[in-house]
């Protein structure tokens, strides 16, 4: 026993165990996160039951999806005001999925199943997902224009008929969303920049007569504005109108009949009667929605767009910010800087900032980055646009340097430890040859090291793109549905505030006035994230590889 011991056999084994069960655990966390999250877009049958009240003896139609069950004490269950019989010790209670929120008050309740019959799954039941109040269940009545009856449930045009008043308001929706985001959009800004034109005029203090032509033909430019946007409202007015004129009756399991106006509706389908390879293509468009889409119903509803789209600009814009920054003081601590007490004093504190809070750097960014750079930004170059703050307010350029000053830690050590592994002798070769110390350097030295570079990069996107703390204070925000990267001059604006997927995950998880709707949203999010990670760091990977192989070669 003490040879093998000796030996070293009984180490590499526990270390290969070590590795394997902390492979096990990582890839059983992304499982979890993988179906908990992907499960939420399956189209999953809409179940019907009965419901006795033990108490009154009335009986109640429940209709909605069976989310999820679980096992509860008798005691419990008591407690809650369920009648429970003696000699039951457990009992099983189901969550339902019922929707219709604006009818019952709530879209989740739960069940116990002794006070359920048997649970069927009718055909014809539609599920009605909406811009506002959840998703709907009940049967097709039959189909409005302008108040009168189109067409009934029980006529065989009727799929076919509102098919196209769907998707004809749903249509509708668009250009007027289209209208009001970008030609409203730019009138607006247009409208802006001229009356930031007349304050700036006035600040200045130009002659009167100067003014007032200038004045003039910026009237005239606002007056043909506001014509431009008298006609686009005229048309989002006709748009609405038309959105508005089909209506969807709809009947619930109490036998309440209930008018839905399509200008309202998303999407309608029926899961009881789809076949499973229907339910995967629904499956797969509801995935690409989530990924495609804005966020709806305080986030419990709808996608995360913006907040993917937040969190690669702003880890972009950060990567461009460290990158310089870090790998220029790396290189003069290591090649530059007289080794001596001060050296190692600024090397001891750049390991200790790696290691401060990253609250602290927000609290530091809101400070110094928004409120004093950003405040003096403002009083320097808009003036005319105060007291409302341009950059004096949290935004996206701001978010993106408190996480690059968070992660320029990560890339100067990796820096270092890249250029500290280059052999003495290969500058001792170039200097030999001929070559200065400034030419060894950036020729020589510093394209070997650039696979150490990138390590660097690579720890610090990842880092970046998980941080949610600083993020709060400098610029990340619940809902900003429009994107810091548009059409308008100049096309990038750094001043704006972004959604992030991780702050995306806390106000989802934390914050949502509805938790069970945004439990699977919380998985959904986080598998997002999860993957957006490791493709960011795939794709430096990758360079990285690359460049180590080209210098490899070069150096052969």
């Amino acid at each position: 026993m003490k040879q093998w011991f000796r030996s070293g056999t009984p180490w590499i084994w526990l270390t290969g165990g070590a590795v394997t069960i902390s492979i096990v655990m990582v890839v059983g966390l992304l499982s979890l996160i993988a179906v908990r999250g992907l499960s939420h877009f399956w189209p999953g049958d809409v179940a019907q039951v009965e419901i006795t009240n033990f108490r009154t003896g009335e009986v109640s139609s429940v209709m909605g999806e069976i989310v999820r069950s679980e096992t509860i004490t008798a005691s419990m269950a008591r407690e809650g005001g369920n009648p429970v019989a003696e000699d039951q010790d457990l009992v099983t209670r189901y969550l339902f999925k019922q929707g219709n929120r604006d009818q019952f008050g709530t879209d989740f309740v739960w069940h116990f199943g002794n006070t359920m019959g048997e649970v069927t799954y009718p055909k014809g039941v539609f599920v009605i997902e909406r811009r506002e109040w959840g998703n709907f269940y009940g049967f097709p009545v039959a189909l409005l224009t302008d108040g009168l009856v189109t067409v009934t449930a029980d006529h065989e045009s009727f799929p076919t008929q509102l098919a196209v008043a769907v998707e004809r308001a749903v249509t509708r929706a668009n250009e007027q969303r289209q209208i009001e985001r970008r030609e409203v959009g730019r009138i607006n800004t247009a409208i802006e920049r001229i009356r930031l034109e007349l304050r700036s005029m006035e600040l200045q203090g130009l002659d009167e007569s100067e003014l007032a032509t200038r004045r003039a033909e910026l009237e005239r430019q606002r007056e043909a504005l506001d014509a431009e946007y008298d006609v686009l409202r005229q048309q989002m007015d006709e748009l609405q109108r038309e959105r508005r004129r089909d209506a969807l009756v709809m009947r619930m399991t109490d036998g309440r009949e209930v008018t839905l106006n399509l200008s309202t509706i998303i999407a309608i389908t029926q899961p009881n009667d789809m076949s499973l390879t229907a339910k995967f293509i629904q499956y797969f468009a509801k995935i690409g929605e989530f990924l495609s889409t804005e966020p709806r119903e305080a986030n419990t509803e709808g996608g995360i767009f913006p907040a993917i789209f937040g969190t690669i600009t702003m880890v972009f814009i950060m990567s461009i910010m460290v990158t310089p920054f870090g790998i220029l003081a790396a290189i003069y601590l290591r090649e530059y800087a007289k080794q001596g007490p001060i050296t190692r004093m600024i090397r001891i504190s750049v390991y200790n900032l790696a290691g401060v809070p990253s609250i602290v750097f927000g609290v530091f960014g809101l400070g110094f980055f928004v409120y004093f750079l950003g405040g003096n930004i403002d009083r320097i170059f808009y003036e005319a646009a105060l007291p409302s703050p341009t950059y004096g307010t949290p935004g996206l350029f701001w978010a993106s340097l408190t996480l690059a000053l968070l992660t320029l830690p990560v890339v100067i050590v990796s820096t270092e430890e890249g250029l500290a592994r280059i052999p003495s002798t290969v500058r001792q070769g170039s200097l030999a040859l001929g070559a200065t110390k400034s030419e060894t350097l950036w020729r020589v030295v510093v394209p070997l090291a650039t696979p150490g570079m990138m390590t660097g990069l690579i720890l610090a996107i990842a880092r970046a793109a998980g941080e949610v703390a600083p993020l709060m204070l400098v610029g990340v925000v619940k809902l900003a549905p429009n994107l810091p990267i548009d059409g308008e001059f100049p096309f990038i604006h750094l001043e704006r505030k972004i959604m992030h997927l991780g702050f995306h995950i806390f106000d989802v998880g934390f914050q949502s006035p509805n938790v069970e709707a945004s439990r699977p949203l919380v998985y959904a999010t986080a598998l997002v994230l999860v993957v957006l990670i490791v493709m960011l760091n795939l794709t430096a990977i990758s360079i990285r590889n690359r460049l180590r192989e080209k210098y490899r070669s070069d150096s052969d």
